[in-house]
């Protein structure tokens, strides 16, 4: 016999009222654990998602994403650059290449102290690439001229310092330390904030900006010369295939170059949300194991009610992989209809979560702050198909009881 019967069979069984209450109960506790379980397994990893996607807008938009260094400078950085945004195999993964000048210091005002990445850049050239211009109060990049010595600080920062638009501090740089017979003594400027960004994350409180040629007359280097180059990329998440490549690339042009990337600094921040993200699906997926397991129970109290019926079809010739479908084919359509319903319902609340929160009057982080929710129809697809998979194997066992049912024994009393 073909599979179309064992299909009818299956259906036939599954639709049927079952004389066995405590059956029923537990095929309907399977379904909604199903249900449940993949719902809450779309919502949570949609939330998990829209949070690693904001910590990496938020963040690796303000910090440099991949810093290319040449030690005695970059003799022609435009042409290297283009070569590089043009290249086949790195056209698609660049967004623009701009100078850049990196050193830690320490930003005194008045009334406090405290560390701080200062950034020297050229803020035409940073113009539809950095982020953070779109986050900073009164147009503040404006004023980062060459030999102004202004300075963009966090707003985190500027209220460490307790300093406002117009204020004067100090920055001292350990790049440019000089040693006299007292001992080192760093290179040290006083700068103007010529205003504040925020991008609501810990940047705020340890990023300021200047101009990329006062940031190198503060670390006493030549300011006319390019020694770093900042990379922004299309994912900043694929650094660790791009930055080897374009140092190769360089060396091959005659350009010795190293590398640094984001992941010195913020790596360990975006492992622990990969981590925590990948927790909540394991834990919620053993909900779905749960209904599996439920799946099983009701699947072999099926198999002892049917028992009779399963001999007097074999004796008419059905064979075991016939029988065993049929019971495969009624455990399934229970997870495709828990699958089916969990799919519907979680992506309509992720699609829909903070609208339904508002409705409810439900604030979980505050008034006026909104859940970053961001569906992803990859992880959508995997936790399906999981789904699928781990019911399907849940319906393996009592398949193979039924299968091993011998007529003449079921029969013998009937």
């Amino acid at each position: 016999m073909n599979f179309g019967f064992s299909f009818f069979m299956g259906f036939r069984y599954w639709r049927a009222r079952k004389a066995n209450a405590f059956a029923s109960f537990i095929t309907l506790f399977a379904v909604s654990g199903i249900f449940l379980g993949v719902a809450a397994l779309i919502v949570v990893s949609s939330v998990m998602n829209g949070l690693e996607g904001q910590l990496k807008n938020r963040i690796l938009g303000a910090v440099p994403q991949l810093t290319l260094v040449h030690q005695t400078g970059f003799d022609d950085w435009q042409a290297q650059a283009t070569f590089l945004q043009q290249h086949k195999q790195l056209k698609n993964d660049i967004v623009g290449i701009v100078p850049s000048a990196t050193t830690q210091g320490m930003l005194q005002s008045s009334a406090n102290i405290a560390a701080a990445q200062v950034l020297g850049v050229y803020p035409e050239l940073e113009q539809g690439l950095s982020s953070i211009i779109s986050h900073t109060y009164s147009s503040a990049f404006d004023a980062l001229t060459p030999g102004s010595y202004a300075i963009v600080l966090g707003s985190e920062l500027a209220r460490n310092l307790a300093v406002k638009t117009g204020d004067q501090i100090r920055i001292l740089s350990g790049d440019g330390v000089v040693y006299s017979p007292l001992g080192p003594v760093p290179s040290q400027r006083k700068f103007t904030v010529a205003g504040v960004f925020e991008m609501g994350a810990q940047v705020d409180a340890s990023v300021a900006y200047v101009h990329y040629q006062d940031a190198r007359r503060l670390m006493r280097q030549d300011p006319d010369v390019i020694s770093e180059l900042r990379v922004y990329l299309t994912d900043p998440f694929n650094v660790a295939s791009i930055a080897p490549l374009t140092t190769k690339l360089l060396q091959n042009q005659g350009v010795e170059a190293t590398y640094r990337d984001w992941r010195a600094d913020f790596g360990h921040l975006f492992a622990a949300v990969n981590m925590e993200k990948n927790m909540m699906s394991l834990m919620l997926s053993l909900i779905v194991a749960v209904a599996a397991f439920n799946i099983v129970s009701a699947l072999v109290m099926m198999v002892v009610d049917k028992t009779t019926d399963v001999a007097v079809l074999k004796t008419q010739g059905l064979t075991t992989a016939a029988v065993m479908n049929i019971f495969i084919v009624q455990g399934s359509l229970n997870a495709l209809l828990g699958l089916g319903l969990g799919t519907l319902i979680g992506v309509i609340l992720s699609l829909n979560l903070n609208e339904i929160l508002t409705t409810l009057g439900v604030s979980i982080l505050g008034a006026g702050q909104t859940l970053p929710v961001q569906l992803s129809f990859a992880q959508l697809s995997v936790i399906i198909v999981g789904t699928l998979l781990i019911t399907l194997i849940a319906t393996i066992y009592p398949a193979l009881r039924a299968a091993q049912v011998q007529p003449a024994t079921a029969l013998r009393y009937e």
